[in-house]
């Protein structure tokens, strides 16, 4: 083995990038499934990162926001770390070449969104700011002497040393397997999205992270609060949805049913930019019932400026936001749950540790507040970052080592239906019968898959009462 053995951090998106790079100058090797930003559902972020920079704001404003949204099942000495690093990530990410949106006389451009009490969300190319961020990312990591990256590569194992997680399985492009030692293993591969019928995630953002810690039995929580963004273009038949940015409510845009009703008028004080469980509540029902949109014309001709993701979106299927509805329908987009961490991403497995969505800190509570994901991965991973790049560096030989893999996956008909069950059970509004079947139809199965959604829809089925994004009806 290697003397110096790197650190390993399993996927490419904002939080594992953010991790890598903290690390400097410990070695890191960087395991992907795709190259470049390709399959990050961070590169699709079109929301901003919220931050209380503004002099007229307060990370503690920040904070009550992030727990209101999150029903107060948030951890609240987490919030406030995440909110009083909020301004110095945004800071970071400038440094190493985010150019952020700004006002004509150079000041930061505050936007606003869903369950936030005033502007404070900043943004890069408008609604692209996902894709800005992570070209930026990926630019430093690739100058980065310390990282090496390993795209086109499955992990679906540990290696485990006298019970400590010191290295991965992996399984290659072309079926060949190998192991891959380390000094730790920091698992930052996203949410499970991918896992439902409709989502705004990237079909590898499937819980293959997750997974892999259920397999070697370690805590998880919180997995029954799943996030439906209430506005992804609606294209029937269509997995992976694009997402019209709630930033777009934000400019006084408004949603409608199929008569042109105002949809969210007497539902919640914050109307159209009332928090996400109760927008993608309230869309649900009107799918059900013949149909949600998404009236965007006040932005009239700066839409292609303001907006150019939703607009080549819309335009791609032959709709012209600015001067028809867009239609619209909720889809999976966030797991407040997941892999069970402390402030440090230190799992219940040692040596073993989470980032970014696939990880559970408590931070995001219920139910995440709008633009706080991005800011998650930056916060967290440089935190986690700089723990790791303390740990000592030689190899230790000897002890009993084994492997642990995590099972096969499933048949593309079967996962197909595993996502049509979940989407059915586990959506925006559940039913005790639902969720039953649900956990019946899954039973069956074999796969990782089947296995992930048994323990969320089992979550689910326990949590008999509604919190956040969980509803029971």
């Amino acid at each position: 083995m290697n003397a110096e053995q790197p650190i390993l951090v399993v996927g490419g998106g904002i939080a594992g990038l953010a991790t890598a790079l903290a690390a400097a100058p410990a070695p890191v090797l960087l395991l992907t499934r795709a190259p470049g930003a390709r399959g990050a559902a961070s590169a699709m972020a079109q929301g901003g990162i919220a931050a209380a920079i503004d002099p007229g704001d307060s990370p503690q404003a920040h904070a009550h926001d992030t727990c209101v949204a999150g029903s107060f099942h948030n951890d609240a000495a987490i919030v406030d770390l995440l909110t009083t690093c909020a301004a110095d990530a945004v800071q970071w990410l400038q440094e190493i070449g985010v150019a952020f949106d700004r006002e004509p006389d150079g000041r930061l451009q505050f936007g606003r969104e869903g369950g936030h009490d005033r502007p404070r969300i900043v943004h890069a190319g408008g609604d692209a700011t996902g894709a800005k961020v992570m070209e930026a990312l990926v630019a430093a990591a690739r100058a980065a002497g310390h990282i090496t990256r390993r795209a086109g590569v499955e992990v679906d194992g540990l290696v485990l040393r006298d019970g400590r997680a010191c290295g991965v399985c992996l399984t290659e492009a072309d079926g060949t397997r190998t192991v891959v030692h380390g000094r730790a293993v920091v698992l930052a591969t996203g949410g499970i999205g991918g896992l439902f019928a409709q989502t705004s995630n990237p079909a590898d953002a499937d819980g293959s992270g997750l997974a892999l810690a259920q397999a070697a039995g370690v805590a998880l929580r919180d997995l029954e609060f799943v996030q439906f963004h209430p506005t992804a273009l609606a294209l029937p038949g269509l997995h992976s949805l694009p997402l019209v940015t709630e930033a777009l409510r934000g400019a006084g845009a408004t949603l409608r049913d199929s008569k042109s009703r105002a949809l969210m008028a007497g539902v919640h004080p914050l109307g159209d930019l009332a928090p996400r469980d109760i927008v993608a509540r309230r869309v649900w029902q009107a799918c059900q019932e013949g149909g949600a949109l998404l009236d965007a014309a006040v932005v009239g001709a700066d839409f292609p400026r303001k907006f150019p993701t939703v607009f080549q979106a819309c335009m791609d299927h032959g709709i012209d936001p600015r001067v028809q509805p867009i239609p619209v329908t909720p889809a999976a987009h966030f797991h407040m749950g997941g892999i069970v961490v402390d402030a440090d991403g230190r799992s219940s497995l040692p040596g073993l540790y989470a980032v970014g969505e696939v990880a559970c800190n408590g931070v995001h509570g219920a139910n995440r507040l709008a633009s706080n994901s991005l800011l998650e991965g930056v916060v967290f991973g440089r935190r986690l970052g700089a723990l790791l790049r303390g740990l000592p560096a030689d190899a230790v030989d000897g002890g009993h080592y084994r492997l642990l893999h995590r099972p096969p996956s499933l048949a593309g008909a079967e996962l197909a239906a595993v996502r049509t069950w979940l989407m059915q059970a586990m959506g925006p509004l559940r039913t005790e019968h639902g969720l039953r079947e649900g956990l019946q139809a899954c039973a069956g199965l074999q796969g990782w898959q089947a296995a992930l959604a048994t323990a969320l829809l089992d979550a689910a089925w326990k949590r008999k009462d509604s919190l956040g994004a969980h509803y029971r009806v």
